[in-house]
């Protein structure tokens, strides 16, 4: 029996449920999750094996006009997903219904020359004259008779999705060895994990400027203590402030719980050391933003 692979790519406005779509098909946690735009600034491909086939999926940030170097890039990320995909998910937020937005990005997938599967997610918070309603406004923006009523949170209506995208695969070797569940480094995923419980706490214009590096993870230690060293840059002294809190409050328990989260993550005891530093214009800074991945 041949097998499988391919790529699909994941496109909807800001917090439509994307990650925790990739995360629920793929079976763990490699995306990180808040209710903040701008969460996935990267392209995150989250694998997951049904039987033979290899389902590569390319969680994508949040379609929206660029404002700055920062979006700019992943804007451009977005579009050459899409080139480079064998086809993609179209996600809507059912509760939301559909905007200018969708039809923005449904517009774009029109172009593509690849198969779109509509999603369209959170049904579980509808009643069923607005399940039928949104579903039929899924269907008219014309790209698609593929739809699929789904709750990404509670995993209703997933696998339905997952086959069909299966179904959709080329015939191809696989591209990841089969227990890969993300090509992420693992010190971008724990800079993501640590960067998560930040948006968690924070408001307005800190979640959008704030970065966190991971500069050491020393797991030689014998007693079984991994040491993860990391920054969070924010881009002004007040933004820092916040960040600390009164009596270094805020950032204790951004710090605890990302440290749970971590030894979550990896199966074992976690030492955090996070400190937060003021680098201005990060966002803007070309080389930087290469050398943190964010292409």
């Amino acid at each position: 029996m041949s097998s499988s692979a391919g790529f699909v790519a994941l496109a909807g406005r800001p917090n439509v449920g994307k990650s925790t779509l990739v995360n629920a098909i793929v079976g763990a946690k490699i995306a990180i999750v808040s209710d903040k735009p701008q969460t996935t600034r990267r392209a995150i491909r989250g694998i997951a094996m049904r039987g033979d086939a290899q389902l590569v999926l390319v969680d994508l940030p949040g379609v929206q006009r660029p404002r700055d170097p920062l979006t700019q890039r992943m804007q451009q990320r977005v579009e050459r997903e899409f080139e480079d995909a064998d086809a993609a998910v179209l996600l809507l937020n059912g509760e939301q219904g559909i905007g200018p937005g969708d039809r923005f990005i449904a517009a774009a997938l029109a172009h593509a020359d690849i198969p779109v599967a509509i999603v369209v997610n959170k049904v579980d918070r509808l009643d069923r004259a607005r399940t039928v309603a949104v579903l039929q406004a899924a269907a008219d923006l014309g790209i698609s008779d593929e739809i699929f009523p789904v709750s990404a949170r509670k995993g209703t209506g997933v696998e339905a999705l997952v086959e069909h995208l299966v179904d959709l695969l080329p015939e191809s070797p696989h591209l990841f060895a089969v227990d890969d569940a993300s090509d992420q480094p693992e010190a971008v995923l724990v800079a993501e994990l640590i960067r998560e419980q930040i948006l968690r706490r924070t408001f307005q214009e800190v979640p959008h400027a704030v970065e966190v590096v991971v500069e050491e993870i020393d797991d030689a230690r014998e007693d079984g203590l991994v040491r993860v060293q990391a920054l969070a840059w924010v881009e002004a002294e007040s933004q820092k402030g916040i960040l600390i809190g009164a009596q270094g409050r805020m950032i204790k328990a951004i710090g605890t719980a990302a440290r749970r989260e971590l030894e979550r993550h990896l199966g074992t005891r976690v030492h955090l050391d996070l400190s937060v530093r003021v680098r201005r214009g990060w966002r803007a800074d070309d080389a930087l933003l290469d050398r943190l991945g964010i292409e």
